[in-house]
C-alpha cells in the first residue's frame, strides 16, 4: 500500500485533520481520513459513530460493529470517531440515520459523493471561534 497523499484538503479547503487514533483509523490506518488511488471505496467522512448509525450499516450489510483483525479493524462502538466509506454514508443520511461528521478531518474527496450541505447539516465541529456559538 502506497503513503496517502501529504497535502490532502479537508472539505471546507483547509489542511486535513485527524479523525481518530483509538481506535487508529483511515484506509491507511494513520488515523486521518486520508484517499489514494487504492481507497477505491473512498474512506473519506470522518464520522462520529451513533448506535443508529452502526444499527443501519448492519442492517445494509455494513457490520462496522464485528472486529475484523484481518483487515486491522477492532469493531466499532457508539462514539468513535471513524472513516467511513463517503456511499454508505450518504446512504444513511438519505435513510435518515447519519452519523455526525468533523468536517476538519473529512477529505475533499466525499464532495465527489455528498453535498456539501448534508455534511454541514451533521457536522460536529467546533468553530475557530468557539464565542461563536453563544
Amino acid at each position: 500500500m502506497s503513503v496517502p497523499e501529504q497535502s490532502a484538503r479537508n472539505v471546507l479547503g483547509g489542511p486535513l485533520q485527524e479523525c481518530g487514533t483509538d481506535p487508529v483509523t483511515g484506509f491507511y490506518r494513520d488515523g486521518c481520513c486520508n484517499s489514494g488511488p487504492q481507497d477505491v471505496g473512498r474512506h473519506t467522512v470522518c464520522a462520529v459513530v451513533t448506535a443508529e448509525f452502526l444499527a443501519h450499516q448492519q442492517r445494509v450489510g455494513n457490520d462496522l460493529s464485528t472486529p475484523r483483525p484481518e483487515y486491522s479493524f477492532p469493531g466499532l462502538q457508539p462514539g468513535d470517531s471513524w472513516c467511513v466509506v463517503a456511499a454508505r454514508w450518504m446512504q444513511a443520511y438519505l435513510d435518515g440515520a447519519a452519523a455526525p461528521v468533523i468536517l476538519a478531518a473529512t477529505h475533499e474527496r466525499a464532495l465527489d459523493v455528498i453535498p456539501l450541505e448534508a455534511l454541514q447539516e451533521n457536522s460536529i465541529d467546533v468553530p475557530p471561534d468557539p464565542a461563536s456559538l453563544i
